[in-house]
C-alpha cells in the first residue's frame, strides 16, 4: 500500500511525524479514513481515537480531545488539543478522574464553572469509552 506523510501535534509536543499507510480521523462530521491521494480536506475533530498504521504496518491508537485535521498534497496534519496513547491510560486513575469531575459538576454554583466541569466530565467519559475499542 502507498504511504503518505502524517504529523500529529499537541500543545505539549510533536506526537508523531512519519510515513503511514492510513489514518482513521474522528471528525465532527463522522469518522473518515485518510489514504494516499485523499482529496484536500480540513475537518474539526471531536473527542475520539485517531488510529494509524505506520510504514511498517504497526497500528497505533491515540485519544484526541478536539482540534483540526488538514489533508493536502499527501500530507495529513492533525493539531490536537490533547493527545494520549491509549496504551498509556491508567483505567483506575481515569475512573478516579471521572468521579472527581462528577463531584465538580455537582458542586458548581456558577454557570461558567458548571459548563467547564460538564465539558471535562464528557471528555473523560469519551476517553473511557475509547478504551473499550
Amino acid at each position: 500500500m502507498a504511504n503518505f506523510h502524517f504529523e500529529l501535534v499537541s500543545p505539549e509536543r510533536l506526537v508523531y511525524s512519519g510515513e503511514v499507510e492510513s489514518v482513521l480521523v474522528p471528525s465532527v462530521e463522522g469518522e473518515m479514513v485518510v489514504l494516499r491521494d485523499h482529496a484536500p480536506v480540513m475537518a474539526m475533530l471531536k473527542p475520539g481515537v485517531v488510529s494509524y498504521k505506520d510504514g511498517t504496518g504497526g497500528k497505533h491508537d491515540l485519544f484526541v480531545r478536539g482540534g483540526f485535521a488538514d489533508m493536502a498534497n499527501n500530507t495529513l496534519t492533525i493539531l490536537a488539543e490533547q493527545a494520549v496513547a491509549l496504551a498509556e491510560v491508567d483505567a483506575k486513575l481515569l475512573d478516579a478522574e471521572i468521579k472527581d469531575a462528577e463531584e465538580d459538576l455537582a458542586d458548581a454554583k456558577v454557570e461558567h464553572t458548571r459548563q467547564r466541569a460538564a465539558e471535562r466530565l464528557e471528555q473523560m467519559r469519551e476517553l473511557k469509552a475509547s478504551l473499550s475499542l
